[in-house]
C-alpha cells in the first residue's frame, strides 16, 4: 500500500537519521521513515526477532541507530541511559492501532528538525483534551 494516503503533511527534514524499529511495531513505521529519507530497519529484518532487550539496545549502539519501540522497559533511564544511545523513542499510546502509530510517527518526523533525538528519550503518549484525544511527545 502506498504511504501517501496516510500522510497529509510532508517533512522537509534537513538531516537523515538511522532507526531500528522494534518487532512489535507495524512495518508501516519503517515504510514511513524510509519514505521521509531516513534509514530504517526492523528487528526482524536483522534476524533479531525474540532478542532480549539488552541485545537490541547493544545492536542499536553498535549500528548508531535510534530505537523505536512499544517496550516501556526502554523508558527506564537507569537501565538505558539516553546519553548512551542515538535516541530512544517509546510509544505509550492508549490505542496502538496501525493508524494511531503511523500518525504518531508522522508527528515524530516533524519534530526531528526541531528537537534533538541523539542522547535523548522521547516518550510518545496519548493526551486527552476538550477537543478529543491527541498525541504528545515528551522529551527527556
Amino acid at each position: 500500500m502506498p504511504l501517501n494516503w496516510r500522510v497529509r503533511a510532508s517533512c522537509h527534514c534537513r538531516r537523515s537519521n538511522a532507526f531500528k524499529i522494534d518487532e512489535h511495531l507495524p512495518v508501516e513505521i519503517k515504510e514511513l521513515l524510509t519514505h521521509h529519507q531516513h534509514d530504517a530497519v526492523t528487528v526482524p529484518d536483522e534476524g533479531m526477532a525474540g532478542a532480549v532487550d539488552p541485545d537490541v539496545a547493544q545492536a542499536c549502539q553498535k549500528e548508531a541507530r535510534a530505537l523505536v519501540t512499544l517496550d516501556l522497559d526502554f523508558s527506564d533511564i537507569r537501565a538505558y541511559p539516553p546519553e548512551d544511545y542515538q535516541g530512544i523513542i517509546v510509544f505509550r499510546l492508549a490505542l496502538q492501532s496501525i493508524t494511531t502509530l503511523v500518525r504518531s510517527t508522522t508527528r515524530i518526523i516533524a519534530l526531528l528538525d526541531q528537537e534533538p533525538l541523539i542522547g535523548h528519550l522521547w516518550i510518545v503518549e496519548t493526551i486527552r483534551s476538550e477537543s478529543g484525544r491527541g498525541v504528545k511527545v515528551g522529551l527527556v
